[in-house]
């Protein structure tokens, strides 16, 4: 499940490409106001920055970053980010059966939610069957876990009390991470799945919005929540109920608070670091060479990494589809757009170093991949990858030859002597995108090719992308993972995030005339083949194939990769920190000492 990401950066409990992460970037901040504190007791708490506000409580139904769910939720599995390995969660073990269509989870024993009900077999049941396999609820996470040709969904069933199984149809190897997804309490939650609505619809379609009171809210995970002010903060109080104890049976995580501040500057992040006030910050590249001058003097340390693990580019909307009678798009941009050449020499025609070297402060490395680097999957260019580097000549050559021609100002028309003008879309605010967007105007400006760039509200951008698809182009991010069957709502040509060709939504008004390519179709099923295959070299044969396809046929030109960077007062013991995970996904095991 991949998530929109509004950063460059995001960070997860359980590694599956939130879509979009994906999830978003923190910045951790040292809590000294007395606001948050009860009176006369002080304990170990930490302040988080976050872009905006949550969109939702609800995890079956989030699409997007900052979201709350890394701290309040649980799988029965989870991954450690340092080395991938699948590690037990809610489970405590596993037994994958010979023929590798069956698996046994045993649970923890006396598991607990947050209002201290018990968690059991039962719950786990509840989540698959009635939330994340039910057809009348538009989850991300449903798109994950269809099997093969048929697109089946596992059967998940109880055991007994403590072991609840999982049955597939045929091999499907991504099936033990996908049990990372998070479990849902059926106490709280089956009422609203049961009980509809005026127009038919489940009730737990408008269960845990942002406005619940946070004592509603039912959790498993680290946390619980304890108060949301819109625009101003999200508090989090430790979970009492939580699973996980510490080498002396005590009970974990170690800080008690954690509160999210919705500000929205870097600026005055990095203004309220260098006073002291923050216990951390991630490090943009504007920011680096400063903050590594006061490293020592400040007491914090600079993690860097490696190149993050979020796929950043810009994509045109390739939907040939019509509303009412009307095109989603112009039908003769429509047409460039849907020119392979077209696309090429766009990718051609970007300056991508330009970006490390000017925006990057050289602190980045060229992309050229959905999936991450980090992941065995990856295909590197050396490895036979093709990469478009920088050639505007060889960007003017594919248009003329696609039958595009250039006036004495070289200007650019089509063969019908419309002049080459698209609007190009990212999220305002993020001043990295807003760079990257101006520089990609200025260097298709080069090839004779006209954008408009606008930087728009992440509300209203993400509404175009998804629901009035309305849209030429766009900058946006997502989030990636190990696992390349995570992105499976990304390729599925029916996926909830096929974004540059995308179907209705539930309860979005039907498209006429969509058309799907040769090339989609092929690389859905080789993700399907992918996902049925367990031998690691022969899955990634498989991905590699993908990863020619997505270069050949560019759904998305694939921009840069910066370094994921964080700098961390030192009296926070026990960071692991990676590109992956960040610096708190193993908030349980993280201390506050004096120094």
């Amino acid at each position: 499940m991949i998530k929109f990401s509004r950063s460059l950066h995001s960070t997860r409990h359980f590694w599956l490409p939130t879509f979009l992460a994906g999830i978003a970037l923190l910045t951790v901040i040292a809590c000294h106001s007395a606001d948050f504190q009860s009176q006369g007791v002080k304990f170990p708490q930490l302040v988080q920055n976050i872009l905006s506000d949550p969109k939702t409580f609800n995890y079956a139904l989030s699409q997007e970053s900052p979201n709350i769910f890394n701290l309040t939720f649980e799988g029965l599995v989870t991954e450690n980010p340092i080395n991938g390995k699948i590690k037990p969660a809610l489970a405590e073990s596993w037994q994958v059966s010979d023929d590798k269509l069956k698996i046994i989870f045993t649970l923890r024993p006396n598991l607990k939610w947050s209002d201290g009900k018990p968690l059991n077999v039962d719950d786990v049941v509840f989540t698959y069957n009635k939330i994340y396999f039910n057809e009348e609820i538009p989850t991300d996470a449903r798109d994950m876990l269809r099997i093969g040709q048929s697109r089946q969904l596992p059967k998940v069933r109880k055991v007994n009390n403590n072991q609840v199984e999982f049955i597939t149809s045929e091999p499907f190897s991504p099936l033990l991470r996908t049990a990372g997804l998070s479990i849902l309490p059926a106490h709280a939650l089956r009422k609203s799945i049961n009980t509809k609505d005026s127009e038919g619809r489940p009730q737990f379609l408008t269960k845990w919005g942002v406005d619940t009171p946070p004592n509603e809210l039912i959790t498993n995970g680290p946390y619980k929540l304890e108060r949301y002010d819109t625009s101003q903060r999200v508090v989090f109080r430790k979970n009492p109920y939580y699973w996980r104890k510490g080498e002396q049976g005590e009970s974990q995580p170690y800080i008690e608070k954690i509160i999210w501040q919705i500000v929205e500057s870097t600026d005055t992040s990095l203004l309220q670091f260098r006073s002291g006030n923050l216990d951390a910050i991630n490090i943009t590249p504007e920011y680096f060479s400063l903050l590594k001058q006061e490293e020592k003097r400040g007491n914090f340390t600079i993690y860097n990494g490696g190149p993050t693990h979020t796929r950043l580019f810009m994509f045109f909307n390739l939907n040939k589809g019509k509303r009412n009678g009307r095109p989603l798009v112009n039908p003769i941009k429509s047409h460039w757009f849907n020119n392979t050449a077209f696309r090429q020499a766009v990718a051609y025609g970007i300056n991508r170093q330009k970006m490390i070297n000017n925006t990057y402060r050289g602190l980045g490395v060229l992309q050229n991949s959905p999936i991450t680097d980090q992941s065995p999957y990856y295909l590197s260019p050396q490895e036979g990858l093709k990469v478009y580097k920088y050639n505007p000549a060889k960007a003017r050559q594919l248009l003329i030859k696609a039958g595009f021609n250039y006036n004495e100002q070289g200007e650019l028309f089509d063969e019908y002597s419309n002049q080459v003008r698209f609007t190009l879309l990212t999220n305002a605010g993020n001043k990295i995108r807003e760079a990257i967007g101006a520089q990609i105007k200025q260097d298709l400006g080069e090839i004779g090719i006209t954008v408009d760039f606008i930087p728009m509200a992440w509300s209203a951008y993400t509404d175009k992308l998804s629901n009035s698809l309305d849209w030429d182009a766009g900058i946006i991010g997502f989030g990636a993972g190990v696992e390349p069957n995570d992105s499976a709502n990304l390729w599925n040509t029916d996926g909830g995030l096929h974004i540059f060709n995308q179907k209705p939504q539930a309860g979005q008004e039907p498209i006429q005339g969509r058309e799907i390519t040769n090339w989609e179709k092929e690389i859905e099923q080789l993700y399907i083949q992918g996902a049925q295959e367990f031998d690691d070299a022969k899955r990634k044969i498989i991905y590699a194939k993908t990863q020619k396809i997505t270069q050949e046929y560019l759904p998305f030109i694939y921009l840069v990769n910066p370094y994921s960077m964080e700098a961390i007062r030192n009296r926070f013991k026990d960071i692991q920190y990676s590109a992956l995970g960040g610096a708190f996904w193993n908030i349980h095991e993280v201390k506050i000492v004096k120094n």
